[in-house]
């Protein structure tokens, strides 16, 4: 840091941190990065699964043509263990807020370093949850939370209030199930969702999908495909967390 200055506290210290309010996203992602588990080298060029060198990727989706799993490829700002697996958590389903604005800060920071991937995308949107989940929307804070780290409007989120992917219609949750009833959620899911505004927007279009824990791609397959059926050209995935293929 410069002479003067505080050193951020690092993940995940960040409520602590002399920069929880007025830190950049590039300075969030960069004093994450020192702690976070990083996606394995080398990974799989699909779902960024680790894989070993010269090995195929085990998970079935990736195995499929791009038209039938939906997205490209999906991208992870790290893996899902330690302290980031607590802190999701923590926002998921004990509606601790304050930690929206530290993941936007993470997403938007990967996007600054990521330029390559970045380049001809037209929509960043979140993979959105029931308007009615409890105890809050987080992917949709966390959306909230980029679009304000975002401060030269360099990338194409929307502004708070104003989502392009919506989701009015509760469905079964995935978590806990067999296979085959994680598949079922992800098609209910993908089929409850609105393309808000003009559905000409679409069309042609590269979308970059963001949510916060990629598993087995199930659930963004079935939403890409659905985008693409609407037009889209090419949806690509971004995730706070990639879960370690168990098989």
């Amino acid at each position: 840091m410069t002479a003067g200055l505080p050193d951020p506290a690092g993940f995940p210290d960040c409520p602590v941190c002399a920069y929880r309010i007025t830190g950049t996203a590039r300075l969030c992602s960069d004093c994450a990065g020192r702690t976070l588990q990083p996606v394995a080298e080398p990974h799989c060029p699909v779902c960024s699964q680790a894989v070993a060198p010269g090995r195929p990727c085990g998970n079935r989706v990736c195995a499929l043509s791009e038209a039938e799993r939906g997205f490209s490829r999906v991208d992870a700002v790290a893996m899902y263990s330690g302290a980031l697996r607590d802190k999701i958590h923590k926002l998921k389903y004990e509606g601790r807020a304050g930690w929206a604005l530290i993941f936007g800060r993470l997403l938007v920071g990967w996007m600054e370093s990521h330029p390559e991937a970045m380049h001809g995308v037209d929509h960043v949107v979140g993979n959105p949850t029931h308007t009615g989940r409890q105890p809050l929307q987080h992917i949709e804070a966390i959306m909230d939370a980029a679009y304000t780290e975002d401060v030269t409007r360099a990338f194409p989120l929307s502004p708070p209030g104003a989502h392009r992917l919506v989701k009015h219609a509760e469905t079964p949750r995935s978590a806990n199930r067999t296979l085959d009833e994680k598949r079922a959620a992800a098609v209910a899911h993908a089929a409850a969702l609105t393309w808000t505004g003009d559905t000409g927007d679409i069309k042609g279009a590269t979308i970059l999908l963001v949510d916060d824990v990629f598993t087995s791609g199930s659930q963004l397959q079935h939403v890409a495909r659905r985008l693409r059926a609407n037009g889209a050209v090419d949806v690509r995935g971004l995730v706070l967390a990639r879960v370690p293929w168990s098989g």
